[in-house]
């Protein structure tokens, strides 16, 4: 283990792989190091033993939720947009050749105390029950607005610098209501507060875009994909990327110890006796918990039923988002459902999360309104954890932290925080202009 490497990734959770695979087809040479015998870290996939054992402390499952080997349960579910940064990461390192993707079946809301498919484009507002006709009319000329828009035709403007005129100010030009405001704001451009509606409106129509584009890309009833077998794939296909293009993956790797130069730069990682030396340290918070802060905690249930979430048109795979104003809460709830149809549970079996940012001490009673949508569970198992932020100077250590991941069920965060750590760390952009016809999901 006595050579030098250009980064060392500590943890094999989805962002450390991300970057590690980024890292390595930039020509680093990159070790990556876990202290579990699995990949996946906090965000690993776990069977049916491992799923009891992890809740429950004990390994025997009730027989009737089927064989322990075919389920396939995420610990951080997150959907990918089509369109979106993640899969044209995956299209950039060619990671997609070690994975199989299926649409997602649907994408809904919570309005007004039931669940509705989320309109996306012109057509769709018009047929939409969660507007009133007038409302309908007016919503459509504002999606027609966003459809036509182009950062390079001024003529699409229509007289607005959406680079300072604000996204409120925008939307008030077309006099929509507040539950449209709502459920555009977070269920298609999905911010998960409502600061958005003060900053320049470019960056919302940017995601109202990419979410219709996305919804375009495979004719679904969703924007988004998701991998057959689940997330757990992710890992392991970065694993084996990195080793085609030389890095090295060592799991299994008790106590990694960071050491630091005189001049409290990183040197090396030392685990079993061994130092390992290189110039710059990539990790999640676990690794260096003294370098990071807790912001928050997210509260979650993970549920196993026999049947899709009601009133989401039979879906077999589907994300809910109930916005926060819909319950009187300061941050959103999110839940996500899959099913045997992507290879995560027996036949007939579905799995379902609800998650949110924990607001109180309680997150079983906070949880209940998302769990009282999913109808009758056969299974259920409430969690929380902690989220931590980095608080150190990057340039001057040179360590580069992740932050932990979020509630959210979509990729979109959780991309961003590894675009802005792959500057960091390189100190350049990330080129993201690739051919996404690259990307097919099966249309089952």
């Amino acid at each position: 283990m006595d050579e030098e490497y250009d980064v060392i990734v500590l943890g094999t959770g989805l962002k450390e792989c991300i970057l590690s695979g980024l890292l390595s087809v930039d020509g680093l040479k990159v070790l990556h190091m876990d202290r579990n015998d699995y990949y996946g870290g906090e965000s690993t996939s776990l069977n049916l033993t491992q799923l009891w054992k992890h809740f429950k402390g004990e390994d025997k499952p009730p027989e009737q939720l089927g064989a322990s080997r075919d389920y396939n349960v995420d610990m951080v579910p997150k959907f990918m947009m089509a369109n979106g940064s993640l899969v044209r990461i995956l299209i950039h390192t060619d990671v997609t050749k070690y994975l199989n993707f299926k649409a997602v079946d649907g994408s809904f809301v919570y309005n007004k105390s039931k669940i509705y498919k989320v309109p996306a484009t012109d057509v769709e507002a018009l047929k939409s029950p969660l507007m009133g006709l007038f409302e309908k009319r007016r919503a459509r000329k504002f999606f027609i607005y966003v459809q036509d828009y182009d950062e390079n035709d001024p003529k699409s403007h229509e007289g607005l610098d959406l680079t300072k005129v604000t996204a409120k100010e925008l939307i008030s030009k077309y006099g929509l209501e507040d539950d449209t405001i709502d459920f555009i704001g977070h269920a298609l451009a999905l911010y998960s507060s409502d600061n958005y509606l003060d900053q320049p409106a470019l960056d919302f129509v940017k995601r109202m875009k990419l979410y219709a584009e996305s919804l375009a890309r495979f004719q679904g009833g969703s924007p988004y994909i998701y991998p057959l077998y689940g997330l757990g794939e992710l890992p392991q296909a970065f694993a084996r990327l990195s080793a085609v293009y030389g890095g090295t993956y060592m799991l299994n790797k008790p106590e990694c110890k960071i050491e630091y130069g005189d001049d409290g730069k990183v040197i090396g990682v030392t685990s079993e006796g061994e130092t390992a030396k290189c110039k710059k340290v990539v990790c999640d918070p676990s690794y260096l918990p003294d370098k990071v802060k807790k912001v928050g905690k997210v509260a979650r249930a993970v549920c196993i039923m026999s049947h899709p979430i009601p009133d989401t048109n039979d879906s077999h795979s589907a994300q809910v988002i109930v916005p926060q104003k819909q319950l009187g809460r300061k941050s959103d709830m999110y839940l996500f459902c899959c099913s045997y149809a992507h290879n995560v549970a027996p036949k007939g079996k579905f799995i379902a999360f609800v998650s949110t940012e924990a607001e109180t001490d309680d997150p079983k009673v906070e949880l209940e309104p998302g769990i009282k949508l999913l109808g009758p569970v056969d299974e259920i198992f409430y969690d929380n954890y902690d989220r931590y932020e980095p608080t150190n100077d990057h340039t001057a250590d040179n360590c580069f932290i992740s932050a932990s991941y979020d509630p959210t069920t979509h990729f979109e965060t959780t991309v961003n925080d590894v675009i802005q750590m792959y500057t960091k760390i390189t100190g350049k952009a990330l080129d993201l202009s690739v051919d996404l016809s690259a990307a097919s999901a099966t249309e089952e």
